[in-house]
């Protein structure tokens, strides 16, 4: 009894070493948010001059909706989004990686609880004489059953295990990011397609209609060239000039093509199983109020920041684990049962066996492992405190140059309306001057042509501001955590 009370003393002792241990290794902080309330080095402007009678107006700290797209009023975005968010493999992908690193965090808590494990033995043996010194010259033979319960648990005194664990939130952590980051992306990418695909269509029927007026030029060219009116060198320009344009419709045709691949793709199936929704500019509405998260907002918010910062946590955790594995580790054990040669008198209490003890392990000598392996450790933290503020650049960068791109989006829009809404006008004059004989049918023809290159001028910085608008939601993050409110509160 003194030896076990004396056991049961040193156990109990290294318990509440493990309780008031440390745990080595630098604690997390996240890194601060920036001091700037602004994108620009220039304070923009709280609004775009007004093209094609719309200005949107910007409003910092705007609360951006988790559903940004409906802002464009098309229930043929509507349905394709919720199409995807079901199909999209990618999407799945990023959501079983998320499950993933939701399980192996649940799996490595298992640490901090005693690991019991049952086992049961059956063996026949025979002994050797020589080794109990016998005389005899026949070992015995026997059977030996045993059964018996074990109990280990490791204690984290310096808090290795603990940061081990801390490392794998980190990385379910960079997991759900990384999701929302897929979920951004795919949500963005398919409204720029479907606007693409918008004008595509509109630019395409522009052109089809120039080709047409092009080559009524090039039949009154060369019945003028044929009655000596005019030189033959005019018919060979206005060939050329037909060849160009002719030239242009394949590749529109080209990316309306893939845009419809795209589309299909995006919402998770393939191109010759699906049917692409047929949207047009009249089904579109261009979002007015635009909301501009604050920087200090921002990166708490957006994908990639917080992929990047969880990564920065994970490095962080791991300087913990590779100075804990510097310091001595402890182990206790113990184990209860039953052993005896005869399976009947197995449970007897002269079968039962026990032990229980601890076992302490600390590293002398390796070579200078340990040591490095820490001070690579760091490095990696370094290298990841990099990245981070790279990102945030980044970020800025994004969200500065998108700003920037609706104001030049919209001055664009304004010039190239103002030139379709010129050349409408003259084709009026024109048309009108030739219903009462002051103009030749060649003045029309050419007029028709101004319009319509004016009005593929016009579809494709219409385009650009729509699209530009899209960027701007992504590079806020797209309000994901909105969505999160809003089911919380409901």
């Amino acid at each position: 009894m003194r030896i076990e009370s004396i056991a049961l003393f040193g156990l109990y002792s290294i318990l509440l070493l493990s309780v008031i241990g440390c745990t080595v290794g630098p604690d997390f902080v996240r890194p601060e948010v920036p001091k700037t309330d602004r994108y620009t080095h220039e304070a923009g402007p709280n609004a775009t001059i007004a093209a094609d009678g719309k200005a949107q107006r910007f409003e910092p700290g705007a609360k951006v909706v988790a559903d940004w797209w409906r802002l464009f009023n098309s229930l043929a975005i509507d349905a394709v989004i919720k199409d995807a968010l079901a199909n999209n493999p990618g999407l799945q992908a990023a959501q079983a990686s998320l499950r993933q690193s939701q399980d192996l965090l649940r799996a490595g808590y298992g640490i901090f609880y005693p690991q019991v494990n049952a086992g049961f033995d059956a063996s026949r043996e025979k002994s050797s004489p020589a080794q109990l010194s016998l005389s005899s010259q026949q070992g015995t033979i026997f059977n030996l059953f045993t059964l018996q319960a074990t109990v280990s648990y490791v204690l984290d005194v310096f808090g290795g295990e603990r940061r081990a664990v801390e490392g794998l939130q980190a990385q379910a952590e960079f997991q759900r990011d990384t999701y929302l980051g897929t979920y951004l992306a795919l949500t963005g990418n398919i409204v720029n397609t479907i606007i693409a695909r918008a004008a595509y269509r509109e630019e395409i029927e522009a052109t089809v209609l120039i080709i047409s007026i092009v080559k009524e030029q090039v039949e009154v060219t060369e019945a003028q060239a044929q009655a000596g009116t005019v030189p033959y060198s005019n018919v060979v320009s206005l060939r050329s000039q037909l060849a160009a344009i002719e030239a242009t419709l394949p590749p529109l045709r080209q990316r309306l093509s893939q845009a419809d691949h795209l589309l299909a793709t995006l919402a998770g199936h393939a191109p010759a199983e699906w049917t692409q929704p047929e949207v047009h500019w009249a089904d579109l509405t261009l979002p007015i109020e635009l909301p501009v998260t604050l920087p200090s907002e921002l990166v708490r918010r957006r994908p990639d920041i917080l992929a990047a910062e969880a990564q920065l946590h994970s490095a962080s955790a791991n300087i913990g684990v590779t100075t804990a594995a510097m310091f001595p580790s402890i182990t206790l054990s113990g184990a209860y049962g039953w052993s005896n040669n005869s399976i009947g008198s197995l449970f007897k209490n002269a079968s039962s066996v026990w032990n229980f003890g601890a076992d302490v392990t600390t590293p002398i000598f390796h070579g200078g492992s340990l040591w490095f392996e820490r001070k690579a450790a760091i490095e990696a933290y370094n290298q990841s405190m990099a990245n981070y503020r790279q990102t945030v650049l980044s970020a800025f960068a994004q969200v500065a140059d998108t700003l920037r791109a609706l104001e030049h989006d919209a001055e664009t829009l304004k010039a190239q309306s103002d030139a379709l809404n010129s050349s409408e006008e003259a084709l009026r004059l024109v048309q009108a001057n030739y219903e009462a004989g002051t103009v030749n049918y060649l003045q029309v023809l050419a007029a028709d042509a101004l319009y319509s290159q004016a009005k593929i001028g016009y579809l494709q910085a219409l385009a650009q501001r729509f699209q530009d608008t899209v960027a701007l939601f992504v590079a806020l993050g797209g309000g994901w955590w909105n969505a999160e409110q809003k089911s919380s509160d409901s």
